[in-house]
């Protein structure tokens, strides 16, 4: 029998002003020190209710770690690059790349875009991008539950993005009282974000609702446990992250994630010399799309 996970921290995060102006509201939903949060960096929901034609958004660095996009409504990019609602790409941004975001109309738009850290071994590997579009992510239906998998293997499906840090990144959708069981590895690190509804959580029944954050305990051991989920009367709609603790400290400032220090000053020193290609230009091979 699989163990039961159960939720060890519980909060919700503080809505804030969000860097592109007015109608940008953005959400820090992973809090805590990298080392309770390990592999997961970074969690931001952004919500943009923007009203104008103006631009927003544009190129900047990264290096050092991936980015993981979940588009959750409208769209983002241009004409060379554009996602929709249910789209996902996870860009491993490695040695550094130049990357671009754009906003270019009024648009109602909500992502969840996570930084999630690089094994120490491929902290500076050669960047690539994987992008999967919503109707080809696999999909499970069952007893009223649509479990969308991002990244990662769970109830016998399986994901084609390929992972430097075992990740599981699900999008779960319950119908009102409809009840579920998931199976991560027992020494994952995981958590819930609810977008809608709430949902309870294991035979205690932790109530975790709209908004809030739900962290699981974390085990010994590479066996799958189990999370027992059942949806209040409105049904609910959250997100799964679950993924393996790398162990290893990191360095983070500004764009850039390193292992000192030294990295950083590095990394901006060869920004500004321009040797950061855009990622737009890596190796076709080193564009996935599924």
């Amino acid at each position: 029998m699989a163990n039961q996970r159960k939720i060890e921290r519980l909060y919700t995060p503080t809505e804030q002003p969000g860097f592109l102006g007015a109608g940008h509201l953005a959400r820090p939903v992973i809090q805590g020190s990298f080392a309770q949060t390990d592999p997961f960096i970074m969690l931001m929901d952004d919500i943009l209710d923007k009203k104008d034609n103006e631009p927003a958004g544009g190129p900047h660095p990264h290096a050092g770690f991936e980015t993981v996009t979940l588009l959750l409504e409208g769209s983002i990019g241009d004409e060379n690059h554009k996602m929709k609602a249910g789209d996902f790409q996870m860009m491993t941004a490695g040695s550094g790349i130049i990357h671009t975001e754009t906003i270019e109309e009024k648009t109602r738009m909500r992502l969840l875009q996570l930084w999630l850290t690089l094994p120490k071994k491929h902290r500076w590997t050669t960047p690539r991008v994987q992008d999967m579009f919503n109707e080809h992510v696999p999909v499970s239906n069952t007893g009223g539950v649509q479990l969308k998998l991002y990244s990662g293997s769970m109830s016998g499906l399986q994901s084609p993005v390929k992972n430097y840090v075992p990740v599981i990144i699900a999008e779960v959708n319950m119908q009102p009282g409809s009840e579920s069981k998931l199976d991560i590895p027992s020494n994952f690190n995981a958590f819930i974000y609810v977008l809608q509804g709430e949902v309870s959580i294991g035979d205690e029944k932790r109530l975790v609702k709209q908004d809030q954050v739900g962290w699981f305990d974390i085990q010994y051991g590479s066996q799958l446990s189990e999370i027992k989920v059942q949806a209040g009367i409105t049904g609910s709609r959250f997100v799964l992250y679950a993924a393996q603790p790398q162990g290893d400290a990191i360095v983070s400032h500004g764009p850039f994630i390193g292992d000192s220090s030294e990295d950083i000053v590095r990394l901006y020193k060869e920004f500004r010399q321009g040797k950061m290609q855009h990622i737009s230009t890596v190796d076709e091979e080193l564009k996935m799309k599924y």
